[in-house]
């Protein structure tokens, strides 16, 4: 039994666009805001990267594409300064500017020491599943752009249709496998998956996260909704359907309020949990801070009664909710 460790997971983490704009005049850390204590208070730091860092110019053009998300090479020095020690790279824009702005990318990851998982530079790079510390593996799958799919001599990402079909299920078990053999005691499932803008999941992807914890996995992070879903937790193991997004430069809806998200830190200890904590922010343009006031109240009591409908019950510990088994 390894000892408890703490992994804080976010939301979308766009560096693109008019982020990257913002970036040329402030200092790294400062997208972080004063959420950055938090962040760094965790174990490991674990966020979906959603844009490509690259000087590569190109976008994207083969099948169509609305949205094309590029940082400069810079911008990685943001990832460094908020402590994040993998990212996932299975989602639909890391090949936003081509093949060639993936490689970029994995290679000014891997320069500045920061691990990823879920794409890569063919088919069996991008599946593997990396092993942090503490016996914390990621691994991560999208059913985003499937034409980013990786493929034998092909760069791309780590592409999974959302079943609970065998095949696709096989997919997973080897995945975790894999993990496990590499000397995991606790795997994060990473999945970019589903519809933009909504609350809830679909019953279909309530079912594929709970094979999934069948699986082996035991902690799943789910993003893509641009807003943040309930908490379930199955068989002790959290499902976080959706973490909603953490630094972008997004258009906000007046009713969904994709500018409110939260900060999960998840205690594991030799995969099982221990505790879950939830830390409501909001999301000015191309920054994160920690939400206050009324704020605080709505994005709590929202995430408190999506999670009541999946049978989760939180504690409310001043600015924070809290899950503790037993």
């Amino acid at each position: 039994m390894g000892r408890e460790t703490t992994v804080a997971l976010t939301g979308d983490v766009m560096l693109g666009r008019g982020v990257n704009e913002t970036l040329h005049s402030v200092r790294p850390e400062e997208p972080w805001g004063d959420a950055l204590p938090l962040l760094l208070s965790a174990d490991l730091r674990i966020i979906n990267l959603e844009c490509a860092i690259t000087e590569h110019e190109r976008p994207w053009s083969r099948t169509p594409k609305v949205f094309h998300f590029r940082a400069d090479p810079p911008a990685v020095e943001v990832l460094r300064a908020g402590g994040v020690d993998a990212c996932s790279l299975a989602n639909n824009h890391t090949l936003d500017f081509e093949e060639k702005g993936l490689l970029d990318t994995l290679a000014h990851l891997e320069a500045a020491g920061i691990r990823y998982a879920g794409a890569g530079r063919d088919g069996e790079h991008a599946a593997r599943p990396v092993l942090l510390e503490d016996g914390v593996a990621l691994v991560a799958f999208t059913d985003n752009e499937p034409p980013f799919a990786a493929g034998p001599d092909k760069p791309g990402t780590n592409y999974l249709p959302v079943s609970t079909e065998p095949r696709v299920l096989r997919r997973v078990e080897e995945a975790v496998r894999e993990a496990r053999e590499a000397g995991a005691e606790t795997i994060v499932f990473s999945n970019h998956w589903g519809p933009n803008m909504v609350l809830r999941p679909p019953d279909a992807f309530r079912r594929f996260a709970r094979a999934v914890v069948d699986l082996g996995a035991d902690v799943y992070y789910g993003h893509s909704a641009h807003v943040f879903q309930g908490v379930e937790v199955y068989r002790g193991k959290p499902i976080l359907y959706d973490a909603g997004d953490f630094i972008d430069d997004y258009a906000v809806d007046p009713d969904l309020r994709n500018d409110r998200s939260l900060l999960f830190r998840v205690s594991m200890e030799g995969g099982e949990l221990r505790r879950l904590e939830l830390f409501p922010v909001v999301l000015p343009y191309a920054r994160v801070e920690l939400a206050g006031g009324d704020e605080r109240e709505e994005i709590l009591g929202l995430m408190r009664d999506l999670s009541a409908e999946m049978g989760t019950v939180f504690d409310r510990r001043e600015d924070r909710l809290v899950l503790e088994p037993g």
